[in-house]
């Protein structure tokens, strides 16, 4: 991950520290790969190809900014379905990516981490990421975290199995149960949840990622297709959501009466009208 930014880029990201919280946790759903080669006559991989430049520079610019977890979607259960051919070359592309990245992660201070079911991913692919995970585990700057072999609904249903479980082995009431408790046992137990979410590629779903964890998070779609998503995005994505209003239920007044200092903040929710 070498320096990709800008100096306009870094002048750009510093200013988001002085007009807004940074959010702490933003989740990406990088669509658009497939579109993006099929414009040009390509074949699809080469968008997958050209979409870890984009990943590159992304993770650099959310490091740089403060972000403390990013979480990228990268490979769904459902993406098993799509051709063998594509399948196979996205493993091959995730290996590459994790010999090539893996020291510059390290250098810069970000820890690898993944959610999903990596178990059904190839061994030489499982081996890579383990070899990662040692390397980075004890980095602070932030969290890169990977959802592989992901689904969101299969990690609600492995939570339910999980809670079950152990309401018999350590005798807990079930009638304890509450949104805590499955929280603790979702693959993101030890993370916020996402502050943002951002989609690329214009579509309005979320195609189920972290059904859970995006309750309350504020959600950005552009029409931007994930290989000409750049750190101009990215800021553009942040502004909007130091723009919203965060409400968690409640109304407008009792945020400006416990939070006097942000009764200036509006809403802001064009990117979500349509969802």
């Amino acid at each position: 991950m070498p320096n990709i930014l800008k100096k306009h880029d870094r002048e750009l990201l510093d200013g988001l520290k002085t007009t807004g919280q940074i959010p702490r946790h933003i989740a990406v759903i990088m669509d658009g790969n497939g579109r993006w080669a099929k414009k040009r006559g390509l074949p699809r991989v080469a968008g997958h190809k050209k979409g870890i430049l984009t990943v590159r520079e992304i993770v650099e610019a959310c490091a740089f900014v403060g972000v403390e977890y990013l979480t990228l979607y990268t490979f769904s259960t459902e993406n098993w379905n799509r051709p063998q051919e594509e399948v196979s070359y996205l493993m091959r592309l995730v290996v590459k990516s994790l010999k090539d990245e893996t020291d510059e992660l390290h250098k810069n201070g970000i820890r690898l981490t993944t959610i999903g079911d990596i178990s059904h991913l190839p061994q030489v692919v499982q081996n890579e990421l383990n070899e990662a995970f040692e390397k980075t585990k004890d980095n602070k700057r932030m969290v890169l975290n990977l959802a592989l072999s992901y689904s969101g609904r299969s990690e609600i249903v492995s939570a339910v199995k999980q809670i079950v479980a152990a309401s018999k082995t350590k005798g807990f009431e079930i009638s304890s149960i509450n949104e805590e408790t499955i929280s603790n046992f979702l693959f993101t137990r030890d993370m916020p949840d996402p502050d943002l979410m951002i989609r690329s590629g214009g579509e309005f779903r979320i195609s189920n990622f972290l059904l859970w964890q995006l309750a309350y998070s504020e959600l950005f779609v552009t029409d931007v297709l994930w290989p000409d998503f750049k750190c101009k995005h990215l800021i553009e994505s942040i502004k909007d959501f130091q723009r919203r209003e965060r409400r968690f239920g409640l109304v407008s007044e009792q945020i400006r009466k416990n939070h006097p200092k942000k009764s200036n903040v509006k809403i802001h929710s064009k990117q979500i009208a349509q969802i």
